[in-house]
């Protein structure tokens, strides 16, 4: 293992049964499935995601944290329009 290239950090949004959430997570597929099996956040295993809207890539998880801080702070359709700009696909 190249322990040279820190693990990536990413802030994600899902779209839920009701509303958004945010989160953040070094391991988005991993992390996108827990969610989906009930075995995610609260908010989640209540109201189960239908997509991931988007993910952007940190280099660390303090700087994933912090625009996580920022990213919750937004209505749900800046949420939606950041995420717009974030695409990605689960493998």
């Amino acid at each position: 293992m190249d322990h040279s290239q820190a693990p990536q950090w990413y802030l994600y949004l899902l779209e839920c049964q009701r509303g958004t959430y945010v989160g953040i997570t070094n391991n988005l597929t991993k992390r996108y499935h827990a969610h989906a099996a009930g075995k995610g956040a609260r908010y989640t295993r209540a109201n189960p995601p239908l997509a991931l809207l988007g993910a952007q890539p940190f280099a660390d998880r303090a700087a994933a944290s912090r625009a996580e801080y920022q990213l919750k702070q937004q209505t749900p359709d800046q949420k939606r329009r950041w995420a717009a700009k974030w695409p990605v696909a689960l493998s």
